[in-house]
């Protein structure tokens, strides 16, 4: 029997009439991978961020190899060799790898030649390639994820948790981590995986803990399950994905959005969007799919009005929009859900009615001679939240007291009645749970019958695939190809999004 190296016994967690966590046990064996499986807000990473010493628990213990243990701070947690990767990495981005690395591990004065070369001989031991002199925030969110492996690395961390660790990966730097971990775990460390991903959990767990509501409702070893039970026990019912209508003839239907070889060139730099052209119709889902950070965030800035263009011409049902104002392109009835709800989307400290307001407060629906018609709005979000299924008591709860799945479904449901003519999402569902992706499937499907037109950019192939008529592959700011949904294969499209043409072939 492997040594129990983590044991959290009987842990109740309450943020004020919140109750996170409810008497949840669990245990994490020397040389294991326990996946913890749940939807947004059951209580996966508050359990974690107790075990981190990020929260502190109400009640229960925590006992470290056997020992009843004390974890009162991130510090305290590093003390007895556990460290956590989260969903939103905490790096600085003026700072180079290294010297993320060392922060706050090193004190007097710094060698850093020597500390680049003992950071660069621990990233060959685990096959990373990391720059170690060159600026986090110049780096990709594969690179920045490595480093933020690494950080526990240099530590010596035996007992590693990954909250959502895919979440902003691509398909290639996921097999790369799920590799990471394998040979992580065989040295005899230990790794609690987050995640609501079946098939990782199936690839790479020893064990599965799943949890809803704040509590543990099943404890399985891998090999005793399956992707389809596992579902189940997560959402607490089957989940039926929704169908494209392949029936719809999307292209002899008007033209909504067309792009004219538009190109988004930053001063003394390379063009990030090199004449780009392409149309979306009246009830088509027109897909960008790419590896995150080759232009699709500048695409949806130029589109949305946030970044003036310096080529090229972008034209709303014929007419030419490239000039219109941010205000101007919603009144088109353009609806837009970005990459990052928490920079781009919602304001965390306003109420969930507030965040509705926060694109219309001009229109008179909700503004009377100056003043916000409360009773209006709240009826209104109310209603939002009972059509979306947000876990929410109310229109005048915060945004940031509900999980990540709850705040996209808010933003999903305003910009979706917002978007009368066309919606924008660009990566709607990363981070999200079964249910959660489920549910903004099913909108996306029901604004296609509504015959709205959709530009749909994602990172995942199988979101892709399944729900887009046309598919465009993005690669270094340039469309490699547009290919109706069933010309290409997944190891194709795999191919262009890496910049090889010959995937085509």
């Amino acid at each position: 029997m492997a040594e129990a190296v983590v044991e959290m016994k009987h842990i109740t967690k309450c943020f004020a009439k919140v109750v996170a966590n409810k008497d949840v046990s669990l245990v994490v064996n020397e040389g294991e991978v326990v996946a913890l499986l749940g939807e947004n807000g059951a209580g996966k990473s508050t359990i974690m961020k107790i075990l981190y010493g990020l929260y502190s628990l109400d009640e229960g213990q925590i006992l470290i190899r056997g020992k009843e243990t004390m974890i009162k701070s991130p510090a305290d947690a590093m003390k007895n060799g556990i460290a956590m990767i989260q969903q939103h990495f905490s790096l600085v981005p003026v700072h180079t790898a290294t010297e993320n690395i060392i922060l706050g591990n090193i004190k007097g004065r710094i060698d850093l030649k020597k500390q680049n070369r003992i950071v660069k001989e621990l990233s060959e031991q685990y096959g990373f390639d990391i720059p170690v002199d060159v600026k986090v925030g110049e780096l990709a969110v594969g690179v920045q994820q490595k480093i933020e492996i690494l950080k526990a690395l240099y530590i010596n961390a035996n007992i590693l948790i990954m909250d959502e660790p895919t979440a902003v990966l691509t398909p290639q730097e996921s097999d790369l981590l799920m590799n990471f971990i394998k040979e992580y775990t065989a040295k005899g460390n230990s790794v609690v995986f987050i995640t609501h991903k079946l098939k990782e959990v199936m690839e790479v767990a020893d064990r599965v803990i799943v949890m809803r509501n704040g509590i543990v409702v099943n404890t399985v070893k891998k090999n005793d399950t399956n992707e389809h039970e596992l579902a189940q026990m997560m959402v607490g019912h089957d989940i039926i994905p929704a169908e494209r209508d392949t029936k719809l003839d999307y292209e002899s239907l008007p033209t909504v959005l067309e792009f004219k070889n538009v190109t988004l060139q930053p001063k003394d730099s390379v063009p990030v969007i090199d004449s780009v052209s392409f149309s979306v119709h009246e009830g088509e889902i027109f897909g960008i799919a790419g590896v995150s950070g080759n232009g699709q965030d500048e695409l949806c800035d130029v589109l949305s009005g946030i970044r003036p263009m310096t080529l090229g011409e972008i034209l709303f049902r014929g007419k030419p929009m490239h000039n219109m104002t941010i205000r101007e392109r919603i009144e088109l009835g353009i609806g837009y859900v970005p990459v990052d709800r928490y920079r781009d989307a919602m304001e965390m400290d306003m109420t969930l009615s507030e965040n509705i307001l926060l694109k219309a407060s001009y229109d008179k629906k909700w503004i009377n001679k100056g003043f916000i018609r409360k009773k209006a709005l709240d009826t209104y979000t109310k209603d939002l939240i009972k059509k979306h299924a947000v876990k929410a008591t109310g229109p005048d709860d915060l945004a940031r007291s509900l999980s990540g799945g709850n705040q996209q479904k808010i933003v999903l449901g305003r910009e979706v009645d917002l978007g009368s003519n066309l919606m924008v999402f660009n990566q709607p569902t990363r981070g999200l749970d079964m249910g959660a992706v489920d549910r903004i499937h099913k909108v996306i499907l029901e604004e296609k019958e509504n015959k709205k037109a959709i530009l749909l950019i994602s990172t995942e192939l199988t979101e892709i695939f399944g729900l887009c008529d046309r598919i465009a592959v993005m690669y270094k700011g340039k469309f490699m190809g547009i290919y109706h949904n069933g010309e290409l294969s997944t190891a194709q499209i795999g191919l262009l999004m890496a910049g090889i043409a010959e995937g085509a072939a």
